[in-house]
């Protein structure tokens, strides 16, 4: 298996998709590579895009907010990454060969950090490691088997930028369960 400092280079490298063509700089992941809280968004933004880190805008502010206020963690202590490490043109959302393209890189961080939560931010992260069509708003509420660990869905962060007080409530109380599946500790592998 490779490191993550490995996969990095390898992302870094990556022309497998069209995305590459239009990046500025691949957004790898960032935080701690012994994360027990790992979370995973769709793909990177404009303001990522240019300083190569994942969730560094408006959303990301708002995530950095509910991590600490809901389970007492900065972005240091966990790891985050998102689905497709490049951005899609003029936010587009990523298209299904671009997420496959990316998904050896996904797979492979959560490989090496092993964590025991995965917290997936929005439709695409959530259906792409669940492998559900359904969307966010059925299977958010609840935490999933995931290999060894627990996964718990919610609404990516400019959602609830874009939908207020509901959803920040809605996307709070997820946050919840994903501390309470991290003091319960992860399931046995299956």
């Amino acid at each position: 298996m490779a490191s993550l400092a490995e996969l990095a280079a390898e992302a870094a490298a990556c022309t497998a998709c069209r995305l590459a063509s239009g990046r500025t700089t691949v957004v790898f992941g960032t935080g701690s590579p012994t994360a027990e809280l790992v979370l995973v968004g769709e793909g990177p933004g404009a303001e990522e895009d240019r300083q190569g880190l994942p969730f560094v805008g408006r959303s990301g502010q708002l995530l950095d907010r509910l991590l600490a206020e809901e389970l007492g963690l900065s972005r240091d202590s966990v790891y985050i990454c998102n689905v497709t490490k490049c951005r899609p043109p003029n936010n587009r959302d990523p298209l299904p060969d671009e997420i496959a393209a990316c998904r050896h890189f996904l797979d492979g961080q959560l490989a090496c950090i092993a964590p025991r939560v995965v917290v997936t931010l929005g439709n695409f992260a959530t259906r792409t490691l669940l492998e559900r069509a359904e969307g966010i708003s059925h299977l958010r509420g609840q935490s999933y088997p995931f290999g060894g660990a627990r996964l718990v869905p919610t609404f990516h962060p400019a959602a609830a930028l874009r939908g207020g007080p509901t959803v920040v409530a809605q996307m709070r109380a997820d946050l919840v369960r994903a501390k309470r599946e991290l003091a319960a500790g992860a399931p046995a592998p299956a």
